[in-house]
């Protein structure tokens, strides 16, 4: 590992809680006579900006300590440069830590940085935005953008604010008419999503949304045909089942590449749990391991594993 360490955290606790964190870092590292530099960014929008700079000032690994938005943000700015992107889960819900195998308490975390292994994996891109775990259109884009306006209006909490969002997006229920060019395949489909994976995702059982590969060199794209809010309950239910792959009007095909074309110029397109407006026809595409991760070892005593190989 290089002696130059640079972490940069974004989380959403209160300057106290953010200066214990930085503290309980410092002393982390400090006590194992390593070379750290972490900066805490104010604002997400920060996050890219500052890992322009540790990349500029020749650190490796650049530590994303944050959630999945965070890390998307690092990842961006890392992609393809031979630097090294480590975590540290201090989000919500920590997907892809959780998938890459990262124990969620923070020392086992700061471990995986001394002990750990690199990792090549895969990254997906839309009209050149990176994500790291998905991107989706239709109703979750719609959510998150309601829950932000709700939260920046109303000062809700993240959490009411995301059910109070889905209660008004579920009862407008839009349709998205989207035309989509996948390998040799031209599909036309009026969903109420879509939902594009760096890799495949586990789509029924009790794991639903985990990863078990993240270097596999594809995309996988699910959606469904036109249903109504009660297809949708069912749509869920099954996967809950185990059966939803035998449901006709759901579509799940593995590509390296999507061209998707609406009637609208523009389009809401979430990317890792960011929103963001683009332009169409959107362009996804697998940019097969273009990023180094570290991950754990297998004979580190972590709770948890790493993505299987």
């Amino acid at each position: 590992m290089a002696s130059h360490l640079a972490i940069i955290v974004s989380t959403s606790a209160g300057g106290n809680e953010k200066e214990g964190l930085e503290r309980r870092l410092g002393e982390f590292f400090g006590s194992r006579n390593l070379d750290t530099h972490i900066v805490v960014a104010n604002s997400g929008d920060e996050v890219a900006g500052l890992a322009r700079r540790a990349l500029a000032e020749n650190a490796d690994p650049i530590v994303a300590g944050g959630g999945d938005g965070t890390i998307n943000a690092v990842a961006s700015v890392l992609a393809e440069t031979g630097r090294t992107l480590g975590v540290l889960p201090l989000g919500t819900l920590n997907h892809f830590a959780k998938d890459i195998g990262i124990p969620l308490d923070l020392e086992q975390a700061a471990q995986v940085l001394i002990d750990g292994t690199v990792s090549q994996i895969d990254v997906g891109e839309v009209n050149g935005r990176i994500f790291v775990n998905n991107s989706s259109l239709g109703l979750y884009p719609s959510i998150v953008h309601n829950r932000e306006d709700l939260q920046e209006r109303l000062e809700y909490g993240k959490w009411p604010a995301f059910v109070w969002a889905s209660v008004a997006v579920l009862r407008r229920y839009s349709f998205l008419k989207a035309r989509l060019r996948v390998d040799d395949q031209e599909l036309v489909r009026h969903t109420p999503f879509i939902f594009v994976g760096n890799n495949s995702y586990q789509i029924e059982g009790f794991n639903i949304g985990a990863r078990t590969k993240l270097d596999s060199g594809w995309l996988w794209l699910y959606t469904t045909r036109e249903i109504g809010r009660l297809g949708l309950l069912r749509f869920g239910l099954r996967a809950f089942l185990g059966s939803l792959r035998k449901d006709k009007d759901f579509d799940m095909l593995r590509t390296r590449e999507i061209i998707i074309d609406t009637k609208h110029s523009q389009l809401r397109v979430a990317t890792d749990g960011e929103v963001a407006i683009m332009q169409t026809p959107l362009h996804y595409r697998i940019r097969p391991g273009a990023l180094r991760v570290m991950v754990p070892n297998k004979g580190m005593d972590l709770v948890g594993g790493p993505v299987a190989r």
